[in-house]
């Protein structure tokens, strides 16, 4: 099955907390909609850029894109 990565990017003084605060809400989310995750981080790019992503199933972008709006994706390769 074909995996995806999905990304939502935090940019400023506060971008650290609140990639902190929206993994959470994604926890929460793909908990309740009962949909399988690989990985769920944070990435600290610099001071003032962090980003959030996931690596799910591609079969659940439709859903994921329609709720969360990502900011981008990728498909992850295999290996």
């Amino acid at each position: 099955m074909e995996k995806i990565k999905l990304i939502w990017d935090f940019r400023g003084p506060s971008s650290k907390n609140t990639a902190t605060h929206f993994k959470t809400h994604l926890l929460e989310f793909f908990e309740s909609e009962k949909i399988n995750l690989d990985l769920c981080d944070i990435i600290a790019v610099n001071l003032s850029y962090h980003y959030t992503f996931v690596i799910t199933n591609k079969v659940h972008l439709a859903l994921i894109k329609s709720a969360l709006k990502p900011n981008r994706g990728q498909l992850v390769k295999a290996g």
